[in-house]
């Protein structure tokens, strides 16, 4: 077993109990390793699903974060990509098994052998399961650490790492492009971030929303258009056009009105997790033929590629920066959707 250092962090010791400071340790770098000082960690909902074992998975104690920014600090001898006072990302993968045929399509978050999640999976080094970004350090080997183009805020690039990817990926793998209308399913951490890459991929935006107090905001953010979709007038005039649709929302809806708003060959994707499943009508589907698809974040190839077109288009989250020990009320008011549009903790906060 590797040497170990003590880092600040803070976790959750039960699904009931409030975050709070603990102390973890990070292995101390081996020779393929990069070592950082967290500077920013984005708040994602599933920090929230995991504490609370809303998912029946979790591990106490959870410390939570996967959408990390930090500046190295220290690299094994054969590290070649990074250097101390680089900055430097981790998002959802920590490691996979490298082998397998999904790995060597670069394709690590379905690692036939089980991918490393930054928080909650096998510590491979130091046994138990791995401590994510909430803490003050983190040592993670160089293959799945990323590079942020110089130019972007580093507090404003953490939600990059998750909510970045988990939209940009199914928007490149079906196809956002001029000439193409994409319409995007709710305005919250996600979505935004759909919308900013839709628009980006220079595709015909439009966003769905069920409040009309979103419109403004989503015109802001790129949308050329913004469907109320409780208004049945305006789902009907944009019914059957749409070549790609991108879901983002958690909470219980009506999928099959989504499925009316496909042309022929049209794909529907689901990023976002409804808590019950969802009845899907045959007819949507066949008539005209049309597909429901799914999407979890990206290889870490395609990571560093959506961070460099980010830096190429100059693409950052909307964020809400708190301090560490606002985190439980954080979580609270994210239940609300009270944030516009993702929190990101100033790690600086943590004593």
């Amino acid at each position: 077993m590797p040497a170990t250092t003590k880092s600040a962090a803070y976790a959750a010791q039960t699904a009931t109990s409030p975050l709070a400071p603990f102390t973890i340790d990070r292995r101390d770098p081996g020779p393929t390793d990069v070592a950082m000082e967290i500077l920013f960690c984005g708040v994602c909902h599933s920090d929230l699903h995991w504490v609370r074992n809303e998912w029946g998975t979790a591990n106490y104690p959870v410390v939570p974060g996967h959408e990390i920014v930090g500046r190295v600090t220290k690299v094994g001898s054969s590290v070649k990509g990074f250097k101390p006072g680089d900055i430097a990302s981790v998002g959802c993968l920590v490691d996979s098994c490298r082998t397998c045929d999904h790995c060597k399509k670069h394709l690590e978050q379905f690692c036939l052998n089980g991918a490393t999640f930054t928080y909650g999976g096998e510590d491979k080094h130091l046994g138990g399961f791995t401590h994510g970004g909430y803490s003050k350090h983190i040592v993670v080997d160089e293959k799945f650490t990323l590079h942020v183009p110089k130019g972007l805020d580093p507090a404003a690039s953490a939600p990059l790492l998750c909510a970045g990817i988990t939209t940009y990926s199914p928007l490149r793998q079906w196809g956002a492009a001029k000439g193409k209308k994409v319409g995007i399913v709710g305005l919250g951490g996600l979505g935004h971030m759909g919308v900013k890459f839709a628009h980006a991929f220079g595709a015909h935006t439009v966003l769905f929303t069920t409040s009309p107090s979103k419109i403004e905001d989503g015109k802001r953010l790129g949308a050329d258009e913004v469907v109320i979709s409780k208004n049945e007038a305006e789902m009907q005039k944009h019914a059957g056009s749409f070549d790609i649709i991108l879901d983002t929302v958690s909470a219980d809806h009506d999928i099959n009105a989504l499925l009316g708003q496909l042309r022929l060959d049209g794909t529907l994707a689901l990023v976002g997790v409804p808590p019950k499943p969802m009845a899907i009508g045959a007819f949507g589907l066949i008539m005209p033929r049309k597909k429901i698809a799914g999407s979890l974040i990206g290889g870490i190839a395609e990571t560093q590629e959506m961070l460099d077109f980010c830096g190429k288009h100059s693409i950052t989250s909307d964020i809400e920066m708190i301090p560490i020990d606002y985190i439980n009320t954080a979580y609270e008011r994210m239940l609300k959707s009270d944030v516009k549009y993702r929190f990101v903790i100033d790690m600086a906060s943590m004593k």
